[in-house]
């Protein structure tokens, strides 16, 4: 893995984090949410990906195609879990 692809990497996932901040709403702590679920769903994408052999879309070493999806799974599985609310009584 180079360091461009790193970069690429990250960049992307921020701005998937980020554009899903922006399409869901949500406070400072969503962001922070969103941010981290976009990261940690890319990178593993990006993993399985590599370890499959799977060459969907890729960017010179980055598994764009594998890591955009799970990325994508990541945020609204992350998104639909933190609209649970406690009952108080």
């Amino acid at each position: 893995m180079t360091f461009p692809a790193i970069l690429l990497g990250l960049l992307l996932s921020t701005l998937f984090g980020v554009g899903f901040h922006l399409w869901r709403g949500g406070g400072g702590g969503r962001l922070i949410l969103y941010l981290v679920l976009a990261w940690v769903g890319f990178w593993v994408g990006h993993l399985v990906g590599d370890q499959l052999g799977w060459t969907f879309s890729s960017v010179g070493p980055l598994r764009l195609g594998m890591a955009t999806l799970t990325s994508a799974i990541f945020l609204g599985v992350g998104h639909w879990l933190s609209l649970v609310e406690v009952e108080r009584k």
